[in-house]
């Protein structure tokens, strides 16, 4: 019987370093996981932060301003009030507000703006590619199509039927389809 005796002790302490390996890892995953809480709880406040930056700035930009597009890397004053900022390549759409022109948009966001504008109806992003100099491809049809909603979103433009995009009728200085 004795032997019966020292399996059930060996396996007794082989369980007994299982459950404090496991415990060990359990704590490293928690540390790991609590990192990544701590990571996401930052970037939820600094989309806020910039939201709501964006949400309260005017524009102060001149025409002569936009021409000169800035050199990625490059610091230059904003085309909002008192803010610097520096181009890593990042496009910025802001909310429409009352008195803000398009000459505040990206060149190609204006040039989509032109061609909306021009339509005697609503267009769809398939129509658009072309008319801005790119190829009727898939790739650059879904391109156009995620700006265009992104005029949507930010209170540029109308889409009253899916799709179908039209110059916005400017309400409350937001699209009634923006979020």
């Amino acid at each position: 019987m004795g032997s019966l005796f020292e399996e059930l002790e060996a396996r007794e302490a082989a369980a007994r370093v299982r459950v404090e390996e496991l415990g060990a890892e359990l704590a490293e995953l928690a540390g790991k996981l609590e990192l990544a809480r701590e990571g996401l709880e930052r970037l939820r406040i600094a989309r806020e932060t910039v939201a709501e930056v964006l949400a309260e700035m005017t524009p102060e930009r001149s025409a002569a301003d936009a021409a000169d597009p800035p050199i990625p890397g490059e610091w230059v004053a904003s085309a909002y009030a008192g803010a610097e900022r520096q181009v890593i390549g990042v496009l910025t759409v802001p909310n429409w507000q009352p008195g803000m022109g398009a000459e505040v948009l990206p060149r190609v966001y204006r040039d989509i703006l032109e061609v909306v504008a021009d339509a005697p109806g609503p267009v769809r992003a398939k129509q658009i590619v072309p008319r801005i100099g790119l190829p009727a491809e898939t790739g650059k049809i879904e391109g156009t199509r995620s700006k265009l909603k992104r005029l949507v979103e930010r209170g540029w433009l109308d889409e009253d039927n899916p799709g179908m995009f039209t110059p916005a009728r400017r309400r409350t200085g937001r699209s009634p389809n923006s979020r």
